[in-house]
């Protein structure tokens, strides 16, 4: 196995794509502001305790106010609390806990009006960022991921990842943290540190402790609504949480982005830098790697099997619904063989679709029905086994008698939702079109103005690949024709993001030719 990740810098934002054999399995919008992103931590007011509920309604500084339940209080609450007013009160003289007297851990059972009250200020993190019309979800048990480690202030408990099955390691580990971590503050040790050297986890450690020092400096002159501790960017977060032998490259467009990339790799993971390259090629990176193919493949409410069987994934308000088709695919084994085929095929590409998209809540897969029971086991265990490798929390249920599998999936963020359907270029919607016959002699006028009037050269001419097609069918096609005329060769290049009838002319530096 192995793992590409393709980043394209725009205009607009950053496109992070995660490839695996080639395959498109995640894909990331990382925008200019990101702010209410999962991890983010906010000095908020206290709207509204509503008891009915056990929960709160907290101004983070959005639109709509968030939601802090009792149950996300966490045990040390009355400690964080302390620890805030303290604060905003100079009361606090230093981030570092060694001497901070914890309070009391607050009951399981409790109510929220006994713990909070209306206007007063509290330290939060947002755990689910706005979805639809809903507001960010919080918590106020505060936490900071590093690559080894995560830190838990006001805690003294240690954790260790359940993946970690080498009990041997495992005490290592332990006694390592043991060792190391400061008072007052407990720590989970991450999957990834397995065998990792004393040093690499002790400079992980002090990265977190710095960055609580970074949030107790901003804490102490805060007015709620604030944030202030923001989470690290997409591009890095990936590289944290995934970094690890499996991936082979990470192709970047930007020069910048490259240099920050790589000193952030190199902070990580010393020795793995090499693994990223900056592409500097004509096609789009995107393109180039055939994620713009795969995206319209997969994000469509259709999506094709490679057998010839399809997908039909609908989205309803209460939840997704997924249904497998076998399409005209054909089998001699007979039907139950058939469908089990399909059915293992389909449940290995919902795993990846879930994943790409990022689709949360309840999904409903009707799969094709099997009449054999065993077969049925064997479905089942297939797409446990292809869920294995998504991080998101999820739990799957065995076939229903009517074969219906369901699945519940953690939503922290709002689903990736890209339109793939397009507007007719020719008519806009309206259903008229004009004569399209026209379209190639429109190119041509177009051609011919930019190399006879203009005098330019270099000119690559960029369209969808049937028009390519076109362009360059037969022994006289018109891309031969165009050399003929004009003594030039005028490269033809299909671009599978265009529209059908959308061209492009682009000079040698590969930029837009304006007409």
């Amino acid at each position: 196995m192995s793992l590409e990740l393709v980043v394209d810098a725009r205009q607009n934002g950053i496109w992070l794509a995660l490839l695996r054999d080639g395959k498109l399995i995640e894909l990331h919008q990382e925008q200019g502001s990101n702010d209410f992103s999962v991890g983010d931590i906010y000095l908020g007011k206290v709207r509204k305790v509503v008891p009915s509920l056990n929960a709160a309604f907290v101004d983070v500084g959005y639109d709509k106010d968030a939601f802090l339940h009792y149950l996300d209080l966490g045990p040390q609450f009355n400690s964080l609390n302390k620890f805030t007013k303290d604060t905003l009160n100079s009361k606090q003289n230093v981030a570092d806990l060694l001497y901070f007297k914890g309070e009391k851990d607050i009951p399981k059972d409790g109510k929220i009006d006994d713990i909070i009250s209306s206007s007063q200020s509290i330290l939060v993190q947002v755990a689910k960022e706005p979805i639809s019309s809903k507001g960010p979800r919080l918590c106020a048990e505060i936490t900071l991921a590093g690559r080894y480690l995560v830190l838990v202030p006001f805690s003294d408990k240690i954790s260790i990842s359940q993946k970690i099955k080498d009990q041997a390691e495992r005490d290592r580990l332990k006694d390592i943290m043991d060792s190391i971590r400061p008072k007052n503050f407990g720590v989970i040790i991450r999957t990834v540190a397995e065998n990792k050297k004393i040093e690499q986890i002790d400079q992980d450690l002090k990265n977190l402790l710095e960055k609580w020092k970074t949030m107790y400096s901003n804490l102490k002159t805060a007015v709620p609504p604030k944030r202030v501790l923001g989470e690290i960017d997409k591009t890095s977060s990936i590289l944290r949480d995934l970094l690890n032998g499996d991936f082979t490259n990470i192709h970047v467009n930007d020069e910048s982005l490259f240099g920050e990339m790589k000193e952030f790799i190199i902070g990580i993971a010393p020795g793995r830098e090499k693994i990223l390259k900056l592409y500097d090629g004509k096609l789009g990176i995107f393109e180039k790697f055939g994620v713009n193919k795969q995206i319209k493949t997969l994000f469509g409410k259709k999506v094709p099997l490679p057998s010839g069987g399809y997908l039909i994934i609908e989205h309803t308000e209460a939840m997704h619904v997924v249904d497998v088709n076998s399409g005209n695919r054909k089998g001699a084994d007979g039907q139950e063989t058939n469908a089990l085929l399909t059915n293992v095929e389909a449940a290995e590409e919902i795993a990846r679709v879930l994943q790409l998209r990022d689709m949360g809540g309840i999904v409903c897969i009707d799969f094709i029905d099997m009449h054999d029971k065993e077969n049925n086991k064997i479905l089942f265990d297939k797409l446990k086994g292809f869920m294995q490798n998504d991080r998101a929390k999820h739990n799957i249920l065995p076939p229903s008698k009517f074969g219906v599998i369901e699945i519940t999936r953690q939503r922290v963020r709002p689903e990736t939702d890209i339109n793939t359907s397009e507007t007719c270029p020719t008519c806009n919607g309206t259903g008229e079109v004009q004569a399209s016959i026209l379209f190639a002699e429109e190119i041509e006028a177009n051609l011919n103005f930019l190399i006879k009037e203009r005098k330019l050269s270099g000119v690559t001419l960029l369209v969808h690949p049937y028009l390519e097609a076109y362009f360059k069918k037969g022994l006289l096609s018109k891309q031969m024709r165009w050399f003929m005329k004009y003594g030039k060769w005028i490269p033809v290049q299909g671009v599978t993001a265009n529209h059908l009838l959308e061209y492009t002319f682009v000079n040698k530096e590969h930029e837009e030719i304006a007409i």
